[in-house]
């Protein structure tokens, strides 16, 4: 008899462990909303491939939605019985693929990017967003955040002409009120080129918020905006 109590004692322990562990996985303090500069992708040792719908606009694109937390560390994987499900975000599709295209090798619909990005990143967002929830998010923020729009605006263009690191900061936070981390790639020359913008949201994926941890972007003080 007590071999079975404690037996039954063991087991809702273990239960209340694995809701804790899953709990935690999937707690996190903001998002960072990521975009990327196609030009800045291509102009690579590695080059890229344009999707199977052709070539990007020449844009930002999203790269992604990511649970972060304010040490720096992130939560990713959260949830593996919660696959990325097309048939889930069908009136989203022709919007991602304008606005969160693959330029991954070898050419293709978009599809596995998008599956990637929610099973690592989203699948830890669950507890706010659901799946459609997630995707839709990301695609009101790329509309509520012209990048190449703010960048113009302040004389900075794709043009393959170099500009300061600072003068690429301070128009986007100028624009949106604050500050965003900035991160380079190098190009086939070893130039630093200007290739994602991280912009920090609350959890509710809704608010802009400042950046409680910016990302190590790697940029010289002088970057290249690479035409596309």
């Amino acid at each position: 008899m007590e071999t079975k109590f404690n037996s039954s004692i063991l087991v809702k322990l273990l239960i209340l462990q694995c809701l804790s562990v899953l709990c935690a996985a999937q707690d996190f303090d903001f998002f960072y909303f990521v975009q990327q500069w196609p030009g800045s992708y291509c102009d690579t040792k590695q080059s890229c491939c344009y999707p199977t719908t052709g070539k990007p606009s020449t844009d930002f694109g999203i790269h992604g939605l990511w649970p972060n937390n304010n040490d720096g560390s992130y939560p990713s994987n959260c949830d593996s019985n919660n696959p990325y499900n097309q048939k889930k975000v069908s009136d989203l599709i022709s919007q991602m693929q304008q606005s969160w295209p693959t330029l991954a090798c070898p050419s293709n619909s978009g599809s596995s990017f998008w599956a990637h990005e929610w099973e690592k990143h989203g699948t830890c967002s669950e507890s706010v967003l659901d799946q459609h929830g997630y995707f839709k998010t990301a695609l009101n923020l790329k509309a509520q955040i012209d990048l190449l729009q703010i960048l113009r605006s302040s004389g900075i263009n794709p043009d393959d002409g170099f500009y300061s690191l600072s003068s690429i900061r301070n128009a986007i936070k100028n624009a949106i009120g604050y500050t965003p981390g900035i991160e380079c790639n190098v190009d086939a020359s070893g130039n630093s080129q200007l290739y994602q913008i991280y912009i920090c949201v609350d959890t509710s994926g809704s608010n802009l918020i400042e950046c409680p941890v910016l990302p190590n972007g790697k940029c010289g003080s002088t970057v290249e905006f690479p035409s596309f």
